[in-house]
């Protein structure tokens, strides 16, 4: 992997993603006070670099559909190959190589769904696979589409409203692993981590157009207006014109995925909660302010919320979980577990060069 050094222009447009992740690189230019063709330069090599990646996705639920995560011990040896394949599957948008033998990751499915459409299901009956769980993201308080208050904060409040001020194509995700930069002031006007805004009638299955269009930004959600009409079969102005509807309807949003390491983030960690059922929401809320976690959900199990961490070195990893976590009221128990490969990232398989 490239070893990439990101300077104050590549936080300014990785920030700038955040806010309007299909902006035009000529309004981000204009923005940042250079010419289209550095931003332009800069974009493509963080992409090819593997240190960020804008991808379309879908609201689950709007789909009749839910998240589930699961989580699979099995003896170390078979780990590897088996998050791999896990990996391969169409249904998975991240899978994570965790220490022990452990593999933790997201699927998509029916709420109802048959037998054969589980993950579970394609599983190998094998006793070198341990022990398997699965179970519902319920509630989302960081990832997805809540913002998260931890993001890079490299632009003034006036050129986040510029950017802001322009049409735009809707709702932007918070990258869960963008940690908070230390030293750089905070963007006055993010708010605190709301709720998750009410969902409305699941909607009707989308037709060969969204489909198309789904497909080709779950690729690359900057992908320019020509070559989804061409992927599509129809014309540009078509193309637009249900792009803005599916955004506007809530079922699209662009997810900014960066990898934290170029930012001098080392240490990434799954964290499992057990919370007293009264305090779960404000636990949730509490730790969605904290700059160390990038994810953190409700979950039906035995353990109800799931955080994923990302912090600087172990020494800041043991202080998160003794001060971060360790003044929180309600915490009645908590496990973690390192990361140590991201097989599977927003939807795409990770080269292993791009892994520690």
């Amino acid at each position: 992997m490239e070893t990439v050094r990101l300077d104050g222009l590549d936080r300014a447009l990785l920030h700038a993603l955040h806010v309007d992740g299909r902006a035009p690189f000529r309004r981000i230019a204009e923005v940042l006070g250079v010419s289209d063709q550095t931003v332009a330069r800069r974009y493509q090599r963080l992409r090819a670099a593997g240190v960020v990646r804008v991808v379309g996705r879908t609201d689950a639920r709007l789909l009749g559909q839910v998240d589930w995560l699961t989580r699979i011990r099995c003896v170390p040896d078979a780990a590897a190959p088996l998050a791999e394949a896990l990996a391969r599957r169409p249904d998975t948008s991240w899978v994570s190589l965790l220490s022990g033998g452990e593999i933790v990751c997201n699927a998509r499915a029916r709420l109802r769904p048959e037998r054969e459409e589980l993950l579970l299901g394609a599983l190998p009956r094998s006793p070198r696979v341990l022990s398997v769980s699965a179970h519902y993201l319920l509630r989302t308080y960081v990832g997805g589409q809540v913002a998260w208050s931890g993001r890079t904060s490299a632009l003034t409040d006036g050129q986040i409203g510029r950017l802001r001020a322009a049409p735009g194509t809707g709702p932007v995700a918070a990258a869960p692993g963008l940690p908070r930069v230390p030293g750089v002031p905070e963007v006055a006007d993010v708010p605190a981590t709301p709720d998750v805004p009410e969902v409305p009638d699941v909607l009707d299955v989308p037709d060969g157009l969204d489909r198309a269009l789904l497909a080709a930004l779950a690729v690359d959600g900057r992908a320019p207006l020509a070559a989804l009409a061409a992927a599509a079969g129809k014309p540009e102005t078509t193309v637009r014109r249900r792009l803005a509807a599916l955004v506007d309807g809530g079922l699209l949003f662009f997810d900014v995925d960066v990898d934290p390491r170029p930012l001098g983030f080392e240490v990434e960690a799954f964290c499992w909660l057990t919370v007293a059922p009264g305090r779960l929401a404000e636990v949730g809320r509490a730790m969605a302010e904290h700059p160390e976690v990038g994810f953190v959900a409700a979950t039906t199990g035995p353990s109800n919320l799931v955080a994923g961490l990302v912090c600087r070195d172990t020494g800041a990893f043991y202080d998160y979980l003794t001060q971060g976590l360790g003044e929180l009221e309600g915490v009645v128990a908590v496990e973690t577990a390192p990361l140590l490969r991201s097989v599977k990232r927003a939807g795409m398989i990770m080269p292993s060069s791009n892994n520690p």
